[in-house]
């Protein structure tokens, strides 16, 4: 269980997050050339890490925000499946089916994680023109948290919930000013680039020899 704890990348991982890079650069960078991209991340480093396989490519700054960090699971965190299932095996079967065991261990809560990570988005995003783009680096659990109280999903539809993202994937946002009321739509979810959707995706090293 990562939660909060400042790990790197792994090997793999750090080849899902150039793919992705490189997808949101054709995909959201070159059709317009003329926009700015402003680029923000959690300050944990593997949110660093994916950050700035994007943001190099384009010479643009990466500023860390911490209220970005993935949710923090408290006792869970650092520990591996096997020994929460040994140890706390109602607790974790409990938090495995999206009931809530984690909360008896010092979890934070859905909700508290999603609330400072849209007031982040909300805060960047004010910092942003007409002509600016907004990228937010994150985490799997800490996206699902922001979507979730930004479209009240967990408080109007407690039955309903969102997948949590899959590695070096993403969300897309716009805002929509309606009657002074800035309201957010949303276009994609767990979006990822082409080999995502390939056996490649968590074992590169079985990719095809050019």
């Amino acid at each position: 269980m990562q939660g909060s704890i400042d790990i790197p990348l792994d090997e793999v991982g750090l080849w899902q997050v150039n793919q992705s890079a490189q997808s949101l650069i054709k995909l959201y960078v070159l059709p317009d050339p003329s926009r700015h991209q402003l680029v923000v991340s959690s300050d944990l480093e593997r949110s660093m890490q994916t950050a700035h396989a994007f943001a190099d490519r384009l010479g643009s700054e990466v500023h860390a925000d911490e209220r970005l960090r993935e949710r923090h699971f408290g006792e869970f965190e650092g520990r591996s499946g096997a020994y929460l299932q040994a140890n706390f095996p109602q607790d974790f079967d409990s938090w495995c089916r999206g009931m809530g065991g984690e909360m008896n261990h010092g979890a934070e809560s859905h909700e508290h994680a999603g609330v400072r990570s849209m007031e982040a988005m909300n805060d960047w995003a004010h910092e942003c023109d007409d002509d600016t783009d907004l990228f937010v680096f994150s985490h799997g659990a800490l996206i699902e948290n922001a979507l979730q109280v930004l479209f009240g999903i967990e408080r109007r539809y407690p039955d309903f919930t969102l997948t949590s993202m899959c590695n070096a994937h993403w969300a897309r946002l716009r805002r929509a000013d309606i009657d002074m009321d800035s309201r957010w739509i949303m276009e994609d979810y767990n979006h990822g680039p082409a080999l995502a959707d390939t056996q490649y995706w968590e074992r590169p090293d079985t990719l095809p020899a050019k």
